[in-house]
């Protein structure tokens, strides 16, 4: 009965932090392409570079080498992220500027209408 127990647990502890690491992954590839977009520009940048210098080096494969370069580096850098956050214990439901993960909406300020000041204390 407790052996039974005990692992559940661990298949409950193992699917919470496999959930956790799938939604830092999600939200820092979402984050990488949105508001990282001018390092996404330098990257390419670089990249061209890179790949027109490599060119005359070892002409059949110098964009795929880089571009392959590229891409590895961004999955690696999310994944590793990613990691790292899970294994600390950070959980996307405490950090405060993620609510627009999790469908909560900010508190905005509530709406003043101009004709407000002369119509709201109006009595008929």
């Amino acid at each position: 009965m407790a052996l039974s127990q005990t692992s559940d647990l661990g298949k409950s502890y193992s699917l919470v932090m496999l959930k956790s690491f799938l939604i830092w992954t999600f939200t820092l590839a979402v984050c990488l392409l949105v508001v990282g977009f001018p390092l996404v520009v330098l990257m390419a940048s670089v990249a061209c570079l890179l790949s027109i210098a490599l060119q005359a080096v070892m002409p059949v494969s110098a964009v795929l080498l880089v571009a392959g370069g590229v891409i590895l580096l961004n999955v690696m850098a999310v994944l590793v992220g990613a990691a790292v956050l899970t294994i600390k214990g950070v959980h996307p439901r405490d950090v405060q500027w993620l609510s627009w993960l999790h469908g909560e909406a900010e508190k905005a300020q509530t709406s003043v209408y101009a004709a407000c000041p002369l119509t709201c204390d109006v009595k008929l």
